[in-house]
Parts: C-alpha cells; sequence; structure tokens
C-alpha cells in the first residue's frame, strides 16, 4: 500500500496574524451575543435592591427566586407550558406531514404539472387574504375558535420550508429511485424507506423551524383560544407581565426575607422561561442543522 503523504501547509507570519483577527472578531461577536441573554438570566434572579443599583452584571450578588415563584404560583404557568407543549409536539408533525407529502412529487420531474403547483405556492409567499378575512374563515367557516386546530391546520404548510425540503430531495441521488423501482418498490415505499432516511438533516432543521414557529406563536393564539384553559405559554406570560404592577398590593403569599418580586425581574424570568424549552431541544439537532438548510437552500 502506498502511503500518503500529509504535507502541512505553512502559512505566512501575515496569513497567522489575520487568521487571530479572525478568531478574536468571532469571539468577540459570540460573546456580545450571548452577554444580553446571561444578564437576563442573573437578573430573573436578582432582588430589587440591586436591579436597581447595579446597571448591569453577570452574577447576582444575592440570590433570589422570588421572581419565579410568582409565576409558577398560581399554576397557569405550568399549564401553559403543558398546552404549549402539545401545540408544538403536534403541530410540527402535521407540518412535517403535509409539507414531506407535498415536497416529495414535486421534487420528481417526471410528475406531469409539477412547475405549475410549484408556482401555485410560490403565490401564497407574495400574496395572502388578510387578517380579516382569516379570522372569519378560521372563526365562522371552519368554527375552530377555541380549538388547538386554530392554531395547527391554517399554518400546515409553509411554502418556503416546503420548498427547502423539495430542493434537498431533488438533490439525492435518482439511481437510488430507479434501483428501487427495479426491485419492485412503488412511490410510496420508495419515500418512507429511502428518501425520508437520506433526508435527516433537512428534516431536523425544518422540524426546528416549525417547532419555534409554534413555541412562539402569540398572535394568532391572542386571536383564536380565549379559553382561559387552552392558553399557550406567551399568553399566560402577557398576562403574568401585565399583572407584575399590582405584585406590591398583593398579599397572604410568603415571599421570603428578600419581599416582593420587582416587575424587572419577573420581565426577565418570563424571558427565560419561554426560550429555555427551545434552547434545550436545539443542541440535539445541531448537528443538523447548517448541513440541512444549506443544501436544502442552494439545491435545485
Amino acid at each position: 500500500m502506498a502511503k500518503t503523504n500529509h504535507m502541512k501547509i505553512k502559512r505566512s507570519p501575515g496569513d497567522q496574524l489575520v487568521q487571530v483577527f479572525i478568531y478574536l472578531f468571532v469571539g468577540l461577536l459570540a460573546l456580545v451575543t450571548l452577554l444580553p441573554f446571561v444578564y437576563i438570566v442573573a437578573g430573573s434572579f436578582a432582588t430589587e435592591r440591586e436591579l436597581t443599583e447595579r446597571a448591569f452584571f453577570l452574577f447576582p450578588r444575592t440570590l433570589s427566586m422570588n421572581a419565579y415563584q410568582y409565576i409558577f404560583k398560581s399554576g397557569d404557568a405550568i399549564h401553559g407550558l403543558m398546552n404549549s407543549l402539545i401545540v408544538t409536539l403536534v403541530g410540527v408533525l402535521i407540518n412535517m406531514f403535509f409539507s414531506c407529502t407535498l415536497a416529495y412529487p414535486l421534487s420528481r420531474p417526471y410528475f406531469k404539472g409539477r412547475l405549475l403547483f410549484t408556482n401555485m405556492v410560490i403565490i401564497t409567499m407574495l400574496f395572502s387574504g388578510g387578517m380579516v378575512p382569516s379570522y372569519m374563515l378560521v372563526s365562522n367557516v371552519l368554527h375552530l375558535k377555541n380549538t388547538f386546530w386554530a392554531l395547527w391546520l391554517p399554518a400546515a404548510i409553509n411554502p418556503f420550508n416546503m420548498i427547502i425540503i423539495k430542493n434537498y430531495f431533488q438533490g439525492l441521488p435518482v439511481e437510488l429511485e430507479e434501483a428501487a423501482r427495479m426491485d419492485g418498490s412503488n412511490d410510496l415505499q420508495i419515500f418512507v424507506r429511502i428518501i425520508l432516511p437520506l433526508s435527516k438533516p433537512v428534516l431536523a432543521s425544518v422540524s426546528l423551524f416549525y417547532a419555534v414557529t409554534h413555541w412562539n406563536s402569540y398572535f394568532d393564539a391572542m386571536m383564536y383560544i380565549s379559553d382561559k384553559n387552552k392558553e399557550v405559554i406567551q399568553i399566560v406570560l402577557r398576562r403574568i407581565i401585565f399583572m407584575t404592577s399590582s405584585v406590591a398590593t398583593e398579599s397572604g403569599f410568603d415571599w421570603g426575607p428578600f419581599g416582593m418580586p420587582p416587575e424587572k425581574a419577573v420581565k426577565m424570568a418570563t424571558t427565560v422561561v419561554a426560550t429555555i424549552p427551545i434552547l434545550v431541544i436545539y443542541p440535539f439537532i445541531q448537528k443538523y442543522f447548517t448541513q440541512g438548510v444549506m443544501v436544502g437552500s442552494v439545491k435545485g
């Protein structure tokens, strides 16, 4: 066996200096991006005195859980988190089912009329019926108000995400499909056994897009959900923030030695509660994220 010689590229002092500046710039940019969130987390555990005296800090001098006690003491936040979890999980399943089943035939060159159907999808990205017609359709025609279906069905397919999946499907080798057909596989078997297993990067990336959209669903939930038992976490946190102005007048709850939570700390705590679930999910699909988005967006 011939030995492969790995030649080490020798960089000039100028190239090394440029590389150092690039690392410093990227590191500084990452630090600037991270610092505001660290401050919000630290502020959510701070006391009123510290938030008043210190304009910016990364670690609170005195650790206080009063802001989180205020958010979770009524139980509405827990119920809202459960509702948001249901909306997100079921919503992503609906989105991915319809997006993948539409993207697959549109990605096949032998599908007649695929250009027409693709243009019909693209038109929906440029024009819409508007907020009032959409509300009348969901509430008066489909009678979906105060149901989670009002958050799922109108947004069952995102055209942009569907096109990303379609372009990724187009980039897969056609020979795999031809070989499967020679073995007697039909379109459904090819889709389930070959196309989907090879598309994990783009499926993970688009699933994250859909999950973030459903988790942050605020305006649609505010329009269509008026039943308190079906409120998602974003609506619950909005109500909690509006109620913080009356925190000082509340009684009957032992806030401990730090007193009642400051309004600013409650707002920071609500931001942490709304953000942490998505941050927990991201590391599990991070390895697929860049590959799925880049390949799905440049091919086709």
